[in-house]
């Protein structure tokens, strides 16, 4: 098939430190090039990848002083993507709401992954002026809010097989943070359980500018006021391997409907159990007992903490290994492509305005 891939702007695909979205754009991107089909990724200038690129902007958003409005940007990128739209069979966008008006003019086969949450006020308006478009979800829970859009199907992320290398004897003895340091990431509750438990504590993490204050006031005091907690900072992909393949286990004590957690199968890829809030995605990524613990308390965390020999590394990585590869998202997805591609019930096909399909789950 010849596909087009349109990531956004912010970071590069893949992002040199923190970026599930770019993230997962890039590995899909090369695995659907791997399985034989023609890609093009429409991205920021220094990304890396196997398909042909089309550059938005010289650097990652992020990365770039002198950018102040992103807007222009994705819209140039969008131009792009009308010019060049009658190559393609199908147009799978990661850019939010941007493009919405856009394909339902182009008269080409478009289909929208939505990565982020959709609990906003703001949005449910927007989404159900464009319910008709086919949408894709990272996981059930994610769709709450906006029940009544044309849900396609959900489709969890997955990594590279070997991206991440199986630890069986974590030397580190310490749980680990990985993320934001954002009021809905919980580090305080993450410091909290780490304390009572007695264990020490990594916090592999970057500051964003709206969270600096929360930093400042919240979270610094307690990483000082506490000896058994590291601050790490921002890591790279390469250094994600040694730091959650030698911890005891991943905290993630989210306190938001998190549409997916990407650490929680990153951690589960190295083998590292996760102890992990019961809040949005979190129950259909971990099993209870074999991949990790879910917990309603910090209680509860600190008592999951004392369980982790319970858990077998072994059973983690082959739940990573069965539920989440590239390979398995890929032909998730082709799978996707290839219903709306074949289905044409007039002459004039029905994507121009979005095909309606039913929302069917491919995740397992």
């Amino acid at each position: 098939m010849k596909i087009a891939q349109i990531a956004p702007l912010t970071e590069s695909v893949p992002p040199q430190r923190y970026g599930g979205t770019e993230r997962i754009v890039a590995y899909l991107t090369d695995e659907l090039v791997r399985q034989g089909h023609q890609v093009t990724l429409f991205a920021s200038g220094d990304s890396r990848t196997a398909a042909e690129l089309v550059s938005g902007c010289e650097i990652a958003l992020r990365h770039n002083p002198l950018v102040k409005d992103p807007c222009p940007y994705h819209l140039l990128m969008l131009e792009k993507v009308r010019q060049r739209a009658e190559e393609f069979d199908i147009l799978h966008f990661h850019t939010d709401y941007l493009h919405f008006p856009l394909v339902r003019e182009l008269g080409v086969d478009s289909v929208t992954t939505l990565h982020g949450r959709l609990d906003m006020p703001d949005l449910k308006g927007l989404y159900f002026e464009f319910s008709d478009l086919p949408f894709i979800s990272i996981s059930n829970d994610q769709r709450r809010p906006l029940a009544g859009i044309n849900w396609a199907a959900t489709v969890y992320h997955g990594l590279p097989r070997h991206l991440l290398p199986y630890q069986a004897r974590p030397n580190g003895g310490y749980l680990a943070f990985l993320g934001r340091i954002s009021p809905e990431k919980r580090p305080d509750r993450a410091i909290e359980i780490a304390a009572r438990a007695g264990v020490t504590l990594k916090i592999a993490a970057k500051i964003d500018k709206v969270d600096k204050g929360y930093w400042d006031d919240v979270i610094a005091p307690m990483v000082k006021a506490n000896p058994n907690v590291e601050f790490v900072g921002e890591i790279t992909e390469r250094e994600k391997a040694d730091f959650l393949g030698n911890a005891k286990a991943l905290l993630f004590p989210i306190d938001w409907p998190e549409p997916f957690g990407l650490v929680v199968i990153e951690a589960m890829a190295c083998g590292t159990p996760v102890i992990a809030f019961r809040n949005g995605s979190v129950p259909e990524l971990l099993t209870e007992g074999v991949s990790g613990f879910l917990a309603g308390s910090v209680e509860e965390a600190v008592g999951a903490v004392a369980r982790l020999d319970e858990i077998d590394r072994k059973r983690v990585r082959t739940s990573f290994e069965t539920r989440f590869t590239v390979e398995r998202m890929a032909r998730d997805y082709v799978s996707i492509y290839e219903r709306l591609t074949a289905a044409e019930t007039t002459p004039d096909r029905m994507s121009r305005r979005g095909l309606a399909l039913e929302g069917t789950a491919l995740a397992g």
